[in-house]
């Protein structure tokens, strides 16, 4: 049994969180391959080191003094490396790259990854646990891609069979030799990467959070966390607009068939949430519904046209237009005689005008309306359709709560059922969802 294991921010933020990471591996030893991110917030007033390596690169590409912000990073990780007592001399690396980043010979991507790079370093130290620099391993394309064979076999080929490693997340090496990081958060995707190369039982994220909610906890207080969740059905959480997980760090492992396990650092206790491809039947059987989330602010272009469902070509003459200004569609839910377009409001507003008169001329409708300051809000589920009175319900608790539908959508994927409300009344058509499928 091998179980690959990456801790965000949070978990890293001081000395006492290293202390729970170490009490967690120890209390499995399957745990040997440690993914690590670098130092969170340990307050909601303090920094993430991250952004002040980004505050200290904006100083030094603007000739201002990044002396101050430096300092902050360095002393915060002696400060942890010295409350634990270990013997790593992180001194001299910290002054070599204050050195180069004064001389700008340090790119944003090296700087910023830093953070990943010493957290490591201190990890590894204290756990006495192999330390594996992703930039040995993790090789990205010219085009900003990773080339995942050779990432595989040089991780295979690095690790040593035994002894525990701790890996940076966050970046890689380009084929030229310059670092490279992923977007924001992709700790999570060097985590993915590293349980696919090494083909491990289960990937393991832990954060600050039991396992995945079922709906945001800003709206509802204290949400329950999902026990089990499909990948497509976290697919569909993560579209709708669930801050769920980094989209990249589904597919490696999703690829190798491998389990993804969120668990919380902080309650090492708590199951979390367990995401796999399928499950053999649900664990509980009166669990309609997997997760309620949405995002505001949509605009809806709705056409009429008698006899549209007789007519060929109307909706590609529609959808031709929207690509002609480099437009997706998130929905179209239709009717016999009108079909609607349903887009993100920011995306849609700079062409509105000049879209409604090329539909005009292209489609032909009898009539056109716009709607915006609408909100979409998903309800998903596995094997929604086959449920008797899902949508009823659905439709019933909104109407006692007279919340006004403005627009649905069921895909035939049996995962969702998707509706629109007007902005002002998302917030509170969340809860009511919510608290109608848990009572």
């Amino acid at each position: 049994m091998l179980k690959v294991v990456k801790f965000g921010g949070s978990s890293m933020a001081d000395a006492g969180q290293y202390q729970k990471i170490r009490d967690i591996l120890s209390s499995d030893p399957s745990r040997r391959v440690v993914v690590v991110s670098a130092a969170g917030k340990r307050h909601s007033k303090d920094h993430k080191i991250t952004d002040l390596l980004y505050l200290c690169h904006a100083h030094t590409q603007y000739g201002v003094d990044c002396t101050g912000v430096f300092d902050m990073i360095t002393s915060r990780y002696l400060e942890i490396r010295d409350q634990l007592n270990i013997k790593l001399d992180l001194e001299t690396e910290f002054a070599d790259l204050k050195r180069r980043l004064d001389a700008k010979a340090v790119t944003q991507d090296e700087l910023a990854s830093r953070g990943e790079y010493f957290s490591a370093k201190l990890m590894a130290a204290y756990l006495d646990f192999q330390f594996i620099d992703s930039a040995n391993w993790v090789k990205f394309n010219f085009d900003g891609t990773v080339d995942q064979d050779a990432s595989y076999e040089a991780l295979r080929s690095q690790v040593v069979m035994g002894k525990g490693a701790v890996i940076p997340g966050f970046y890689g090496l380009m084929p030229d030799g310059h670092i490279r990081t992923f977007s924001r958060g992709g700790s999570d995707i060097t985590g993915s990467l590293a349980a696919a190369a090494l083909n491990a039982d289960v990937y393991e994220n832990w954060t600050d959070v039991s396992g995945i909610l079922m709906a945001d906890p800003r709206i509802v207080d204290d949400p329950e966390a999902i026990p089990e969740v499909t990948y497509d059905e976290l697919r569909e959480l993560s579209y709708s607009g669930a801050q769920v997980l980094h989209e990249g760090s589904i597919f490696p492992v999703r690829e190798k068939n491998i389990p993804l396990n969120i668990r919380n650092t902080n309650a090492p206790e708590d199951a979390g949430t367990l995401i796999k491809e399928s499950f053999d039947a649900d664990t509980d059987p009166n669990r309609f519904i997997t997760g309620i989330t949405g995002k505001k602010d949509f605009t809806i272009i709705s056409m009429s046209k008698r006899g549209m469902s007789n007519q060929v070509g109307v909706l590609r003459k529609a959808l031709t237009v929207l690509e002609r200004h480099n437009l997706s569609v998130d929905y179209v839910p239709n009717g016999i005689d009108t079909v609607s377009l349903v887009l993100p409001t920011e995306n849609v507003a700079p062409h509105l005008y000049t879209i409604l008169g090329e539909l005009q001329q292209d489609a032909e409708p009898d009539s056109i309306d716009v709607h915006d300051q609408i909100a979409v809000v998903a309800a998903v589920g596995r094997k929604m359709a086959f449920r008797p009175g899902i949508s009823g319900k659905i439709f019933a608790a909104l109407g006692e709560a007279d919340i006004n539908i403005r627009m649905i959508n069921q895909g035939p994927d049996e995962l969702n059922i998707i509706f629109g409300v007007d902005n002002k009344d998302f917030a509170r058509a969340i809860r009511v969802l919510y608290h109608s499928f848990t009572k």
